[in-house]
């Protein structure tokens, strides 16, 4: 083999060295230039970072210098890097795919045809949300269990249905060793969900026994899933949604090492159940931050093996699933894998895209698994240990999140533990706080949702699905980013269905295209997103034409669209006239200026721009134009 001399290729070789303050010199002076900052120096940076929740911050830039910590090796303490020294590289992460259709001969067919075309575990609901339980057996019909790990999610009934599973694994003489999967035992997770805890002790007494079971007979099955998707499917942040599931980790291994296992049996009991989301970075050091948290608990109960490990199961966020436009959903949940694969998930399940509709279709299924097998098969993905180590964004993330997350489960322990804590309210008190501040930035469309409050699709054909098993309820909410503008686009299709069309708004453009064609697309835009209909004349160029064509479109509100020029010279004599016209609501696209007391009087109710609370705009128009 030829060794190249060391300075044969040496990167940026001809360039002089660059420091953090001469980058900050340049910045300053795109900032003034543009007008955006007076600021200088690091303030000058600040300009350019963005808030996230949990108190964290994106910078613009990261260096070595961002990051002073060790995350260590992978499968080595913290597991920051992996959970094991070759993380996904040998088989890749299990790909994982629940199955809730309630009619067990149908759930088999789906299973199977899962598990012949790339799944590799089961993951079944039972009980009130899937099949029943005793037609656990006829749903695994055909399954090969000792191939296949299964894992259940059955609710109160996780006892009667994890006898189902150990006597099938006895009836078709599977030997002890070769069963896996996980029993689904999460009395913590029933109480996030349903709010009852009157038999939340005799629950956790019956996980403890299925736990010992688990460890004396089925070395390859693990009993208790932490599932922190009740957490985050009430609008949890990142850090919450991981405190919660430490505070409910650490109150099994209570529950566990007091019915007699060793602290290192009941942590190889545990399998942590998380969200991943479209916001592929915030995913990857979510995991990485839940190992490192983990280990830290492990670390304390002296636990010193691979079982302080945290095994990760990664379900693609159903928060982040619109119900409008939900073809779009596969590329969310292809970015969410994504980051799941690349944080260190052991298991992955990628939701239709269909499922925020009910029961899936054959097509949906099949997509959502081939987004997995097209990520490991054809992108490799598995194949990098750790690929986002080292990127000092990610380990500065991963740190910070770590460290928000570790004081709320500080706060939750303070307040008794997790229990004590969903029944006192301060769980639900914060989670609802998250998700009102997310609230606000989706309803003012900072946070967008493409084909929802973005680039929606007024003429597009509804999907329509055979409604799913009802989520059990009465505790935690359940959120969807989507639920605002779902709201409005409801009451849009109730007006079409019941007078033949939709609600309109006549949009005014003033002068030439140049002058009017942004301001048109982005009122348009705005105005689909609450399902009114825009209708837009290309001849309206003065007072008279646009009050002519406000008659002739049928609409009974009007917007006007322009430059701030044209504004100044026309607009309080074409609001005149629209109101003269008869319409009943008169706005205009862009921010208030100088003239605005004289818009108003002239009969401009509102100003609609970028920023702006578009739903509440957009239900204030609902409701003026009569919609119900």
């Amino acid at each position: 083999m030829t060794v190249l001399p060391d300075d044969e290729f040496s990167l940026a070789a001809e360039f002089p060295d660059a420091s953090r303050e001469e980058w900050q010199r340049l910045v300053e002076g795109v900032l003034r230039k543009t007008g955006a900052s007076e600021a200088s120096g690091p303030a000058a940076e600040d300009v350019l970072a963005t808030e996230l929740q949990d108190g964290l911050t994106a910078r613009p830039l990261y260096t070595a210098s961002d990051f002073t910590g060790d995350p260590g090796y992978p499968g080595a303490t913290p597991f920051v890097r992996g959970g094991k020294p070759e993380g996904n590289a040998l088989t890749g992460w299990d790909v994982r795919q629940r199955h809730q259709r309630p009619d067990p001969a149908r759930c088999n067919e789906e299973v199977l045809a899962d598990l012949e075309n790339g799944v590799t575990s089961v993951w079944l609901a039972a009980g009130a949300s899937g099949v029943p339980v005793q037609s656990v057996p006829a749903a695994l019909e055909g399954v090969y269990l000792d191939l296949a790990p299964v894992v259940l999610d059955a609710g109160a009934e996780f006892d009667a249905a994890a006898r189902e599973l150990l006597d099938l694994y006895e009836k078709r003489s599977v030997p002890p060793h070769a069963a896996l999967g996980n029993l689904g035992a999460d009395p913590l997770g029933h109480l996030a969900r349903t709010g009852d805890d009157t038999d939340l002790a005799e629950q956790s007494a019956r996980a403890a026994r299925l736990a010992g079971l688990c460890h004396r007979d089925h070395p390859g099955l693990r009993a208790l899933t932490v599932d922190a998707l009740p957490h985050h499917e009430a609008g949890a942040s990142a850090a919450q949604e991981l405190g919660a599931s430490l505070a409910t980790g650490v109150a099994y291994l209570r529950e566990l090492t007091g019915e007699g296992l060793t602290a290192e049996a009941a942590c190889a009991q545990l399998e942590f159940r998380y969200a991943a989301t479209a916001d592929q970075f915030l995913t990857i050091a979510k995991l990485r931050a839940a190992r490192r948290l983990w280990a830290r608990v492990a670390q304390v109960c002296s636990v010193t093996s691979r079982a302080a490990a945290q095994r990760q199961h990664a379900v693609t966020s159903s928060v982040m699933m619109a119900r409008r436009d939900p073809w779009v959903n596969m590329l969310r949940t292809t970015i969410a894998a994504l980051g799941a694969g690349v944080g260190g998930a052991d298991a992955v399940t990628v939701l239709p895209f269909d499922d925020a509709l009910g029961i899936s279709d054959g097509f949906a299924r099949r997509i959502a698994r081939n987004t997995s097998s097209i990520l490991l098969e054809e992108s490799h993905l598995a194949q990098v240990i750790d690929p986002a180590g080292g990127s000092w964004y990610v380990e500065r993330l991963t740190d910070e999140l770590a460290h928000a997350a570790w004081e709320f489960f500080q706060e939750i322990e303070r307040e008794g533990g997790q229990a004590a804590a969903l029944r006192s309210g301060l769980v639900a008190d914060r989670l609802a706080a998250s998700w009102e501040e997310r609230r606000a930035d989706l309803s003012h469309r900072r946070e967008p949702v493409t084909g929802v409050s973005e680039f929606p699709n007024l003429a597009e054909e509804p999907v329509r699905r055979p409604a799913a098993p009802e989520p059990v309820g009465g505790g935690l909410p359940r959120v969807r980013r989507d639920e605002a503008f779902e709201a409005l686009r409801a009451r849009s299709d109730a007006h079409l269905a019941a007078t033949g069309s939709r609600p309109r708004v006549f949009i005014a453009a003033l002068g030439p295209a140049a002058a009017h064609t942004a301001r048109v697309g982005f009122a348009s835009n705005l105005f689909q997103a609450g399902g009114i209909e825009p209708v837009h004349d290309p001849e309206t160029v003065d007072a008279d034409s646009a009050a002519e064509a406000f008659e002739r479109s049928g609409a009974k509100a009007a917007c006007l669209c322009s430059s701030d020029k044209l504004y100044a010279e026309q607009a309080e004599g074409v609001a005149r006239a629209l109101a003269s016209a008869g319409a009943a609501r008169i706005l205009l696209a862009g921010k208030p200026g100088t003239e605005e007391e004289a818009l108003v009087r002239a009969g401009v109710g509102e100003f609609v721009f970028a920023g702006g609370d578009a739903v509440a705009v957009l239900s204030s128009v609902l409701d003026q134009l009569g919609v119900a």
